[in-house]
């Protein structure tokens, strides 16, 4: 089955959930409907061969409506084929269906996005945070979220103060000097 043939069946039978269909070099993106999710990825999975899900993405377009996009990345093995799956969902909905029983990866995968972004997954059987401490109030991948981070009331827990932006542990200082030598873990205590 060819790439061709896989999205014309997937254009085919979901139709009326499928928003938008985008071509580039050679890869397929669809845009559906947060609603059509699930059904779309087991048919993926099930029909389409589609049994590796290589990466689950999130955007945040802050200022725009609907501001967040989850793009699912899929692969089928036994087809060779890339597709994309992009869904949007507005702050206020901020939660859309898990699909970590279709795909088990999507477990960490998904974790991640609700614990950087801020958007929850129904359904999924273990979700809290990964990369953050439990009752961290913030989403630190959003754009609203400042550079220099925010305090924190949890004490002993990383910063419990704003991070200073100046030779902060994330700012390189500005010189001429290589990208190796401007790194900030590269840099003597002195500086």
């Amino acid at each position: 089955m060819t790439a061709e043939e896989l999205s014309d069946s997937l254009g085919k039978r979901f139709g009326e959930k499928i928003q938008a269909k985008t071509e580039f070099r050679g890869e397929t993106s669809y845009t559906i409907a947060p609603s059509g999710l699930r059904e779309i990825a087991k048919f993926c999975r099930d029909e389409l061969s589609f049994n590796y899900l290589l990466d689950i993405t999130s955007i945040d377009n802050f200022s725009e409506e609907p501001r967040f996009e989850i793009i699912y990345h899929l692969y089928s093995m036994s087809h060779a084929v890339h597709l994309r799956l992009k869904l949007k969902v507005p702050e206020e909905v901020g939660a859309i269906d898990t699909v970590s029983d279709i795909w088990p990866t999507a477990n960490w995968h998904e974790r991640e996005i609700y614990d950087m972004m801020g958007i929850k997954f129904n359904g999924h059987p273990d979700l809290r945070r990964i990369l953050m401490w439990d009752g961290y109030p913030y989403y630190p991948l959003r754009k609203d979220f400042p550079l220099e981070g925010l305090p924190s009331e949890m004490p002993d827990v990383a910063f419990t103060k704003v991070t200073p932006m100046e030779g902060g542990p994330f700012v390189t200082v500005p010189s001429t000097a290589t990208s190796k030598d401007r790194e900030p873990r590269a840099r003597p205590p002195d500086l």
